[in-house]
């Protein structure tokens, strides 16, 4: 078989380099038409501003509108002035006639006191009493009678030896019991209503007079009373009474009914009699003379008088 010429390509011959395009596109190009673009036109506009030079121009405005507060600040402190000024003064000048006003008040009580005790001097003796006198009846060392109230007080219906009451039930630690501090408040009510004197179950109370608890019993004068009690004061009947239940003491009674069941009734009396309080001395204090002074030690008692010298 004859055998053929051999048949020779007629491609173009290949660069031993036509591989590296890629590389050196990217050597050429390094960077990005985009990029290019806009940074020429940011040269071109010279809008291009350091850090530094944005942070110097804001702390620039910062400053400026501080300046501006503290003006704007200092303007209208100057223009308030006056008027806290005029304020202040009629403040100042109000204090000075309240204040006044006052001293005032607190001289006429002193004249009105003065001229109570020169009335009461005065009554004394014209009725043929002097003060040694008065001193016995406002101490309970006298017995005394005359128009009055008698209000009895007594324990919740249902309260047992054993406790039970109303107050326990409803989560107090008392029962319906009338405790020591309930009469303590009636007796102070009824003094400050007007009472003259005040006897609890013919106890009489003086100055002196205690009303304490020993466990559920009530104690005047550490003698133990008995439910119900009942509460004796001479004063003005009709005002006396009126003047008690409108008190806060009285509205305290009142609630103590409303709530716990503790019952009371006061009702006015024509004639009320107060016994004497047992085992009280009246001392009065007594100038001492000159012959006393020499012969007399202070605190002693003068044997004619029976009354303290001190």
């Amino acid at each position: 078989m004859p055998q053929q010429p051999p048949v020779r390509s007629t491609a173009p011959p290949t660069r031993p380099d036509a591989s590296m395009s890629l590389l050196t596109n990217v050597m050429d190009h390094s960077l990005d038409d985009g990029y290019a673009e806009a940074a020429a036109r940011r040269d071109a506009e010279g809008a291009v501003l350091s850090k530094p030079l944005r942070a110097k121009l804001g702390l620039a405005a910062g400053l400026v509108l501080a300046a501006l507060v503290v003006t704007l600040g200092a303007a209208q402190a100057r223009i308030s002035a006056p008027v806290v000024a005029k304020e202040r003064e009629e403040l100042i000048d109000r204090i000075d006639a309240e204040t006044a006003a006052a001293d005032t008040l607190e001289a006429d009580v002193e004249r009105l006191r003065d001229e109570v005790g020169e009335r009461q001097r005065k009554a004394l003796e014209k009725h043929g009493g002097d003060r040694a006198e008065l001193v016995g009846l406002l101490s309970g060392d006298t017995e005394v009678h005359g128009p009055g109230v008698k209000l009895v007080v007594d324990d919740a219906k249902g309260t047992e030896a054993d406790g039970g009451g109303p107050r326990e039930s409803s989560g107090f630690s008392d029962t319906g019991r009338v405790r020591d501090r309930d009469m303590q408040r009636v007796v102070n009510g009824l003094w400050e209503s007007g009472a003259e004197a005040v006897a609890i179950n013919g106890q009489r109370l003086t100055a002196l007079s205690a009303i304490r608890a020993a466990g559920d019993a009530i104690l005047v004068d550490n003698k133990p009373l008995v439910p119900p009690y009942t509460v004796l004061a001479v004063g003005n009947a009709k005002k006396l009474g009126t003047v008690f239940q409108d008190s806060v003491d009285g509205q305290y009674l009142h609630a103590l009914e409303e709530n716990f069941g503790i019952r009371s009734t006061i009702s006015p009396q024509e004639e009320v009699r107060l016994p004497a309080a047992p085992s009280l001395i009246v001392r009065t204090a007594q100038p001492r003379t000159a012959d006393a002074r020499a012969g007399t030690r202070p605190g002693t008692e003068d044997s004619e008088t029976g009354k303290g010298t001190s």
